[in-house]
């Protein structure tokens, strides 16, 4: 892997912010550094790191008000991230709290102090699953449908559609010749519903995780599609409010909890 990523490090300690600086740059990393929030979203915007170092700062909640930040931007909230926490003794001023770690969203974390040459296989790593881009197979009998989620897959750095499907049949056949991450399917469709489509895939390729994207959230759907072997559940009613961070969860292995029913 070449190293001439963009790194940004937010820190407010000078000395390990310039040893860190120096050991990424001797490894051809482009480093930019900030020492404190508002510096660090100004040198965001202006950079566009490939990876953002989130490391401790004075007063105690900076680091989780800039993380914040982070996570409601539109541009930068799936940007890698690794936080570097206080040690237990400094937790008090500079670390994070028990509250705020609960919330933390990061690709890795460790603690101070730690030797900056460490930091580098990390971060390599960080870039490594980041690079890796989750490739999602659309399964829908509804051109429109398809053109939506498509549209929205397709603002993902880290997810690429490989192919769409018009049926279970058609899901199947692609499955197995595309060999997707996820697959996103329907239930109700021509020629072979998706409750039969993902069973097969499941049977045939493990390592794809099925992820059913519906209109029809009935108790009986939910638990058919767990039977058959589906990571998760996503009404279509709110799937443009969690569809990329389920994707990514089913991704990771994690089977999602069932989603609400609402009654009709």
């Amino acid at each position: 892997m070449a190293n001439n990523k963009k790194v940004l490090i937010v820190d407010d300690e000078p000395e390990f912010l310039l040893a860190l600086q120096r050991t990424l740059e001797a490894k051809s990393y482009q480093v930019t550094t900030a020492s404190d929030k508002t510096e660090a979203e100004g040198k965001i915007k202006m950079a566009d790191p490939d990876i953002i170092i989130l490391g401790t700062m004075t007063p105690r909640g900076e680091a989780f008000s800039l993380h914040k930040w982070l996570k409601k931007h539109p541009r930068f909230k799936d940007s890698p991230l690794l936080v570097i926490d206080a040690p237990l003794e400094k937790r008090l001023t500079s670390g994070w709290s028990i509250d705020e770690g609960v919330q933390m969203d990061a690709d890795d974390y460790v603690t101070k102090p730690i030797e900056p040459a460490l930091l580098v296989p990390r971060i390599q790593a960080v870039l490594e699953r980041a690079a890796k881009r989750i490739k999602v197979l659309i399964v829908d009998d509804h051109t429109i449908v398809r053109d939506g989620i498509r549209a929205v897959l397709r603002l993902q750095k880290n997810i690429e559609v490989v192919g769409e499907a018009v049926d279970g049949k058609d899901a199947v056949e692609k499955a197995l010749q595309l060999l997707p991450d996820v697959v996103l399917m329907d239930i109700v469709m021509p020629v072979m519903n998706g409750l039969e489509a993902t069973k097969q895939i499941c049977k045939e390729r493990s390592e794809t995780k099925v992820l059913m994207l519906t209109q029809y959230d009935d108790e009986e759907n939910i638990l058919m599609a767990e039977q058959v072997g589906a990571y998760g559940f996503i009404p279509k009613r709110v799937a443009s409010s969690q569809l990329i961070a389920d994707i990514k969860s089913v991704y990771a292995g994690q089977r999602l909890q069932r989603p609400t029913v609402v009654s009709r």
